[in-house]
């Protein structure tokens, strides 16, 4: 009954927003030019956004912009758009102005634009959103799935308190695609405990692509996009930097993660970046108890240079992420009764104290990865880009026991091995503007990659080749925007195992077309909507196919089946937005139908082996309808006060056999209440302090009897939030950030996480955020 309550006042707002007047005291505006800086051609398309204000317009056939409705004040402006360096100006409004902006030509890569008001070469039909400025703040020393969590629509798939990835609308691992800088991340994302291998830190930007995204960036998007996108290399501009600190009560965590970079005196066009981070904690601990062995090692870097010249360019981008992370000792159980009785009292069999020791079981993984890009933009607004990528993903499980030949245990080597090598070659051509409206984009891309296991059979060795040609074309007025595209995917498979002394290989073929099209209406500068149709597709991957036996991260036994076939989805969206100076209303709908669709399904009864009893899963196939609402809604009622909700809505139907399926993220409902503090003085600046509640349903619609365990009662979390900046100089500052989540230790379980079935999830978490920025 309370989250129907929820629900009602949160609806209730929605509807208050369509009778609220606009400000009639906010009369200003701002209007003018966009320009190519080289040839004074006038630029179509860009996007020229009011930052903070959620604020935005296209320019026109003659690169013309205007926004009016403005409020007396001090703002930041932005115009950007794929091709050019985006360019910031501040500006203190008193009346009409004119601003005129001259772009310069510069890589952007084709996944790196912002969301929500920004230009996307994702389907801008399509919803999106982003996480940047003090908003990506508030989550740094998270992981990448945990940082995400605050967009509606998403959540997290966990393995214990350490490992999380990111859900988009019910859909995770091979059916998201995570671009990792402007290349397709590639890892050992089959597995829910193979969390993405990136450091947040790297981001300036997090954004994510709701909805079947498969023809701009290839099969597996069936269920959307998260881009990991960095700013812009710091092309003939002085020594800068930041260092951040993080502390976390829950662990006793501490990261720490510095950036330097800059231009090269007397090398005009050059530019470098160097970024750094640390990470260490220990058990983590429940309401009532430490969960042994939780503790996590990081350590990551990464080297970036780049060089611009009149429309070329070239960028090399190196990172290496290295983590070492423990598996909660008491997921390991010996015998069939014990598990029952663990998971029927809801106590582990293992308790501890703190420590930071990470023992057996846990994961080592190192990720690689090399990229080099390179452009060249004519001056007819045509473009070129080439774009080749190398990833080693290297991964390392260690069992909870060792072996018992004394003299291989003192060797203290892994059981499970995976070693998987992946090329990347995307190359793109953006073609010059037909009539200034119609513009678009042909390109190929091709991935080959190998895995090397070593250890307990598991998976077998394979390699695997994809091609991929896609086509886009969008056509742009003042008021309309429509885009279409279509593309072809073959990839091959090769799979090599040994059975009773004997080798086995397989080959697999698949193949498939994917498509989209859509809309976009804007009814004014206040108002707009959104509709696309996508499809896409997604083969089955070798855990699916080849899995057979006890995968320990997991703490599971999952056994695979060849005769799977590829997914195929079909995915209607459609959204609204209003945004004024008060209030901020989106509202998503969408429907997502994927034939053969896979998934681990429970077995009736936890399996017995020699290395200890597991719950037991099966992948199989059937035909799932993913029908779902994300409502987000923000209202400044006093001033400096913003009270903020998002609603996300989820029904997933099992078509094939007149059922709901299993592991599916329940309902939820997070509000905050903000309030920001006037400048004290030119020193302290963007002071807040907010408080929020995140209401997550319980899953009821489950199938009868399909889990080893029901599914957890409904839970509401608590946290604390402040932060405010101190500005030593105009090139120092220092920004402050405190927060404490789940303010009442409230003991809870989340549906989404696979160690449900031993223990509760963290208890509260204080936690200390410090940034300090320096240079240009």
């Amino acid at each position: 009954m309370p989250y129907k309550r929820h629900i009602f006042l949160v609806i209730f707002s929605l509807l208050s927003v369509l009778s609220y007047g606009q400000n009639q005291g906010c009369a200003c505006f701002v209007k003018g030019v966009v320009r190519d800086k080289h040839s004074g051609q006038p630029v179509v398309g860009a996007t020229v956004q009011i930052l903070g204000q959620n604020k935005g317009v296209f320019t026109d056939a003659s690169g013309r912009y205007e926004l009016r409705d403005l409020c007396p004040g001090s703002y930041t402006m932005e115009c950007r758009i794929v091709g050019y360096a985006s360019f910031q100006h501040k500006l203190d409004l008193t009346a009409g102005h004119e601003e005129n902006f001259n772009l310069e030509e510069q890589e952007v890569h084709l996944q790196d634009v912002e969301i929500t008001a920004h230009r996307s070469e994702a389907p801008s039909s399509q919803p999106l959103t982003t996480i940047s400025g003090t908003d990506l703040e508030k989550t740094r020393g998270q992981n990448l799935g945990e940082s995400l969590k605050g967009v509606a629509g998403v959540t997290t798939l966990q393995t214990g308190s350490s490992i999380s990835k990111p859900v988009i609308h019910g859909l995770h691992s091979n059916r998201i695609l995570i671009m990792n800088n402007g290349v397709r991340q590639e890892g050992q994302q089959w597995g829910s405990e193979h969390a993405p291998e990136i450091d947040p830190f790297i981001a300036t930007r997090l954004s994510v692509v709701k909805g079947a995204a498969g023809v701009r960036y290839g099969s597996d998007a069936i269920g959307g996009v998260i881009l990991v996108e960095t700013e812009e290399l710091p092309y003939n501009k002085q020594l800068s930097g930041e260092v951040n600190a993080v502390g976390f009560s829950n662990g006793r965590q501490g990261v720490g993660s510095a950036t330097l970079q800059g231009g090269i005196k007397g090398l005009k066009g050059f530019a470098w970046r160097a970024q750094g981070t640390i990470k260490r904690g220990g058990n983590i601990r429940t309401p009532r108890y430490f969960l042994d062995n939780t503790g996590i090692s990081e350590k990551n870097f990464s080297l970036g240079a780049g060089y611009r010249n009149q429309g070329f360019g070239i960028d090399v981008f190196y990172s290496r992420f290295a983590t070492k992370i423990g598996i909660f000792s008491g997921s390991h159980i010996g015998s069939v009764t014990d598990l029952l009785n663990v998971i029927k009292n809801g106590e582990p069999l293992i308790k501890s104290g703190f420590s930071y020791n990470i023992a057996r079981p846990n994961q080592n993984v190192a990720h690689e990865l090399i990229k080099a890009e390179t452009h060249y933009h004519f001056k007819n607004g045509s473009g070129i880009q080439w774009t080749f990528a190398r990833q080693l993903n290297d991964r390392n499980e260690y069992d909870l026991h060792r072996p018992r030949n004394d003299s291989i245990a003192a060797l203290n080597r892994p059981e499970l091995t995976f070693k998987l090598s992946t090329l990347t070659n995307d190359v793109v051509w953006d073609h010059k503007p037909i009539a200034g409206k119609l513009a678009g984009q042909v390109g190929i891309s091709t991935l080959y990659q190998y895995n090397l296991m070593d250890g307990r059979p598991l998976i077998p060795n394979f390699n695997q080749f994809n091609i991929g040609l896609f086509w886009l074309e969008r056509y742009v007025t003042n008021k309309w925007e429509l885009e279409a595209g279509v593309r072809y995917d073959y990839r091959t498979l090769k799979t090599y195992r040994i059975v009773n002394r004997e080798k086995i290989a397989n080959d697999f073929q698949f193949a498939n077309f994917s498509g989209t099209i859509g809309a976009t209406r804007n009814f004014s500068e206040r108002f707009s909507a959104r509709l696309n149709v996508g499809s896409a597709w997604r083969a089955p991957n070798v855990s699916e196919l080849f899995s057979d036996g006890v995968h320990h991260g997991a703490a599971a036994f999952e056994k695979g089946d060849a005769t799977l076939q590829s997914e195929k989805a079909l995915n209607t969206t459609a959204s609204l937005k209003y945004a004024d100076e008060k209030w901020s209303v989106e509202i998503v709908g969408y429907y997502n139908y994927i034939s053969d669709y896979i998934y681990l399904k429970p077995q009736p009864e936890p399996i017995l082996t020699i290395r200890g009893a597991f719950p037991y899963f099966k992948y199989t196939q059937t035909d799932a309808s993913f029908t779902g609402i994300d409502l987000s809604a923000s209202w400044k009622f006093a001033k400096n006060t913003t009270i903020a909700s998002k609603l996300s809505y989820l029904r997933v139907y099992d078509q094939r056999n007149d059922a709901f399926l299993v592991m599916i993220p329940p309902n939820r409902l997070d509000n905050e209440l903000k309030y920001e503090l006037p400048g004290i003085d030119e020193k302290w600046h963007n002071t807040f302090v907010s408080v929020g509640n995140l209401l997550v349903a319980r899953q009821k619609r489950v199938p009868a009897n399909s889990d080893f365990l029901p599914p957890p009662k409904a839970y509401s979390l608590w946290n604390l939030q402040a932060g405010t900046s101190l500005r030593f100089s105009e090139k120092q500052e220092l920004e402050i950030g405190v927060s404490i989540q789940n303010i009442f230790n409230t003991a809870y379980r989340d549906y989404l996480n696979r160690f449900r079935y031993y223990a509760d999830e963290m208890g509260r978490n204080a936690s200390l955020r410090l940034k300090w920025k320096f240079g240009s």
